[in-house]
């Protein structure tokens, strides 16, 4: 019978390295997840995650996508999210700069240093930002009470802590993407900062779990709910993730001696899901924005504008049937949008015309680049509509249960959009491992025996 290369998974000196330095590394993070910010209130963290209010939801999810962190205010309460949003950022502004696109068609590999370089540096101050908004939505939450030991602000002798804390959670993100970049350079190749924040994620399964079953209430229902649902997700996001479009190209034979070889036949796979779990992070943050900022006008003495604020902290909270479509819709939207960026910035046409390569029955050039484009919106809906599926399962689910069962809403969040991060960084770890066997030479069909 033919065995599986994995078996020499543990035997290869070389992996196994990897695959130790890589657990040591998420061990180190996760210790780090549990050292609060100087100063902080820990009493008065913990009653805003027990709020039921749209900023209470929404950061009941980053807390989620976090690993915990948000609920202890750790150093790490950011995550390494301020680096994921400049990376996008980054992503977008691309297409608008055109010097800065040339360089990155002309010579990929200084375009990618270029483009590292620059995230960085704006990851600085987005962190630092990220920071100090952080620290108002959770004194805005508090109300009376106190979220720090001392009076957070730049004025009289409160300037030094306040500063300390913004650079000690600043602090905390840098760290977080230099240990992700350590488990890409030394641990498992390019797969750091998606096990860091995977790590965060499975972190509170347990944690999830116990607490139902501690609860003593509807624990079967629950428990059966919350299996369901993980079995479901899983083999949804594994066909979904794994959809793409094989568009036929045809590559020139090439010269060899007197001889002149064959045209080969190859494929271009589209996925159908580019996007990832971007759109879902961005349509979650555009829709609990509006309730935030209403927030502030609840108590308003202008009778108008105290009821306008509450109508919308209502529409716009999760247990609305308005927020599930308008949540549903934008989410659609907004994984149409990411994937035309990320689709434009591959420039298939150019690089396909280059190679002398071509599409059976279509020009090369800017007619390849409008064919693939066309092709990729099509099956975009296919992705699109399943993301926001995804999306909003949880809140639909929430909507026909009762009180009760519903303010496990956590548990379901986990089950769904965390999973999308989950299986996609288990399934590109296993590619990446099953990637290194090879070059090792435990590559299956040379394996006797």
């Amino acid at each position: 019978m033919k065995k599986s290369a994995w078996r020499y998974l543990w035997t290869s000196r070389d992996i196994r390295k990897k695959l130790l330095i890589t657990l040591l590394i998420l061990i180190l993070y996760r210790f780090a997840a549990n050292i609060p910010v100087p100063g902080v209130n820990r009493a008065a963290i913990s009653a805003i995650f027990t709020q039921s209010s749209a900023a209470g939801n929404l950061l009941n999810v980053f807390d989620l996508l976090s690993g915990g962190t948000l609920s202890n205010f750790s150093i790490l309460a950011m995550g390494v999210y301020p680096y994921i949003t400049a990376q996008i950022i980054i992503q977008l502004l691309v297409p608008l700069i055109p010097s800065l696109q040339k360089r990155i068609q002309d010579n990929p590999k200084e375009g990618r240093k270029l483009t590292e370089k620059y995230t960085i540096l704006l990851t600085i101050p987005l962190s630092a930002l990220s920071a100090f908004g952080q620290i108002q939505i959770f004194r805005q939450l508090v109300g009376t009470a106190s979220l720090f030991t001392y009076d957070f602000g730049f004025t009289g002798e409160n300037w030094f802590p306040t500063l300390t804390t913004i650079l000690s959670m600043m602090g905390g993100t840098m760290l977080g993407i230099w240990l992700g970049e350590l488990i890409s350079e030394y641990g498992i190749p390019n797969q750091g900062l998606s096990l860091i924040i995977f790590a965060g994620i499975v972190s509170r399964i347990p944690q999830s779990v116990y607490q139902i079953i501690a609860s003593g209430e509807n624990v079967v229902l629950l428990l059966s709910i919350m299996i369901a649902i993980l079995i479901l997700s899983i083999f949804a996001i594994v066909y979904v993730q794994q959809g793409q479009r094989k568009v036929p190209v045809i590559f020139p034979g090439r010269r060899v001696g007197n001889r002149m070889s064959m045209p080969v036949r190859s494929s271009i796979p589209l996925m159908i899901n580019m996007a990832g779990m971007i759109p879902l992070i961005f349509a979650q943050t555009i829709l609990s924005l509006p309730a935030i900022l209403a927030q502030f006008f609840v108590n308003s003495k202008t009778e108008w504008l105290a009821n306008f604020s509450v109508g919308v902290a209502n529409v716009f909270s999760t247990g609305s049937v308005w927020y599930v479509v308008m949540y549903f819709a934008l989410v659609v939207a907004l994984t149409f949008f990411y994937t035309e960026v990320l689709f434009e910035q591959q420039n298939y046409g150019e690089n396909l015309k280059k190679q002398g390569a071509q599409i059976p029955g279509v020009v090369r050039g800017e007619a390849t680049q409008r064919y693939l484009l066309k092709v990729q919106r099509r099956i975009t809906l296919v992705g699109a509509l399943f993301l926001a599926v995804v999306a909003t399962a949880p809140y639909i689910t929430q909507l026909f249960l009762s009180d009760g069962i519903a303010s496990q809403s956590g548990l379901f969040l986990v089950s769904t959009s965390g999973l999308l991060i989950v299986v996609g960084t288990v399934r590109d770890t296993f590619n990446v491992i099953e990637t290194e066997l090879k070059l090792h030479g435990y590559e299956d069909n040379l394996i006797k025996g």
